[in-house]
């Protein structure tokens, strides 16, 4: 069953959003949380590990960036979907999250079927 939903990967540096990430996800029939990281540095290994089909990470986190972590995870699987969730809205953090890859930029007070249909349209788009 795994193979057939969307793998994604949880990146946060809080065990709330996470749970209640992997909470809104699980209860999908097309999705499923594969993996949880609390850092930037567990993302990469983590992101090794299970090639998620999308990873949902968090901009700021205390010992690597999100957008250090999506640089990491890009050099090494190029085909990576990466989607940062955060609650960061600025201009400069949006454009250089772009430029570096990521897929899209939320914010983490999206609505939950807004962050759901933003992973399966980034899923599709990496096919």
């Amino acid at each position: 069953m795994e193979r057939d939903c969307i793998r994604v990967l949880s990146v946060d540096d809080n065990a709330l959003v996470r749970e209640g990430i992997a909470a809104i996800i699980n209860h999908q029939s097309d999705m499923v949380i594969v993996s949880q990281a609390s850092h930037g540095r567990e993302a990469i290994q983590q992101y090794r590990e299970h090639r998620p089909d999308v990873t949902l990470m968090d901009l700021r986190m205390p010992d690597l960036s999100g957008l250090d972590a999506l640089v990491a995870i890009r050099a090494e699987f190029p085909e990576a979907c990466i989607i940062m969730l955060t609650t960061f809205e600025s201009d400069l953090d949006v454009r250089r999250a772009l430029e570096a890859g990521a897929r899209a930029y939320l914010l983490k007070s999206i609505p939950p079927n807004e962050l759901l249909q933003a992973i399966r349209q980034a899923h599709v788009r990496k096919k």
